[in-house]
């Protein structure tokens, strides 16, 4: 499937593959319960998704040095490149990093060296939008958004709030986005994943999203995909992670295709593609499988993202100049 992709939603620290995050381990002197690949794709075996969370917090912390959070950036652009992705937005999760001990200037100038240097060496476009949590502090998120408005001018495009939903209203995170928007940022919360439509609607509402990362729940609820169709609102969709999460039980029931139908725009995306065994052309197949057309899921990326007017203008000129294989 060599056509032209973008990826809207992929979390760097879930892209390390199994062999790279043993390594950076043992460099960082870190050890994980584990200590063979075998081993860390067994502990990849998801009961549910509080399970996912438990497993992310536990095999992210080995990720601690400027030049891990560079190379991190670095190998996933390869690995999106080979599978034709040509503009990635990116999510980064300081507060869980800088919590144990990582300096904040680590975390972005590394990142973002690592951006510039995907850029050279592979060719793909990487912007980000660094996460927050359900849970987390509020100053500290305030905080956070302070920091990703200072580097605007080096690739971060948004903010975002993950996180389990069930518990965690998104209010109180309100003024930390109101912080993002006014600095030129825009709102790309989760919602919508683990928990059902009224988390999608609330979301909406609180964080003012410009984008809903996951928001297959949506389906439940008629009026909210009239809602979403009708304000253009993007939903970044995440099929093999749905699954390994217990989200959805099977791919013969996903809502994407349903969703598409509605009017809705969605991406295609990995999510955690290294937890998720899974890459950015297998999520393609996928999509195929489910009679996706692949220039729509093209065309939403281009739509949804935070990207300044230039690089969507070159996105939107790969589009035009491909030729698209039919649905």
């Amino acid at each position: 499937m060599d056509y032209p992709k973008i990826e809207l939603h992929v979390h760097l620290e879930g892209t390390v593959r199994p062999h790279t995050l043993l390594d950076m381990a043992k460099r960082n002197d870190l050890p994980l319960p584990v200590d063979t690949v075998d081993d860390l794709r067994k502990l990849y075996e998801f009961t549910d998704f509080a399970h996912f969370i438990e497993v992310w917090i536990l095999t992210t912390n080995v990720m601690r040095t400027a030049d891990d959070f560079r190379q991190i950036v670095v190998d996933y652009a390869a690995e999106a490149a080979m599978h034709g992705a040509v503009y990635l937005e990116a999510i980064f999760s300081p507060i869980e990093r800088t919590l144990r001990g990582v300096r904040w200037d680590d975390v972005f100038e590394g990142y973002c060296d690592g951006a510039q240097q995907a850029e050279e060496e592979h060719g793909v476009i990487v912007r980000f939008t660094p996460d927050s949590y359900r849970g987390a502090d509020v100053e500290r998120t305030e905080d956070l958004a302070r920091r990703c408005v200072a580097h605007l001018d080096r690739g971060v495009v948004g903010l975002g709030l993950g996180g389990p939903e069930a518990g965690f209203a998104p209010q109180p995170y309100a003024k930390a986005f109101q912080i993002a928007k006014a600095g030129g940022l825009a709102s790309v919360p989760h919602a919508g994943e683990a928990a059902g439509a009224d988390s999608v609607r609330e979301t909406l509402e609180a964080l003012g999203a410009d984008r809903i990362r996951h928001g297959v729940r949506a389906i439940d609820d008629a009026d909210l995909m009239t809602e979403l169709a009708d304000r253009r609102i993007v939903l970044d969709v995440c099929p093999t992670s749905n699954l390994r999460t217990r989200s959805y039980p099977d791919l013969h029931n996903h809502p994407l295709p349903r969703l598409i139908e509605a009017g809705i725009p969605c991406t295609l995306n990995t999510d955690d593609p290294a937890m998720f065994s899974t890459d950015l052309g297998r999520e393609h197949e996928i999509a195929r499988g489910l009679g996706v057309d692949p220039k729509a899921l093209f065309d939403a990326g281009v739509e949804g993202a935070a990207c300044d007017d230039k690089t969507r203008s070159r996105l939107e000129a790969i589009g035009a100049a491909f030729d698209w294989p039919t649905p």
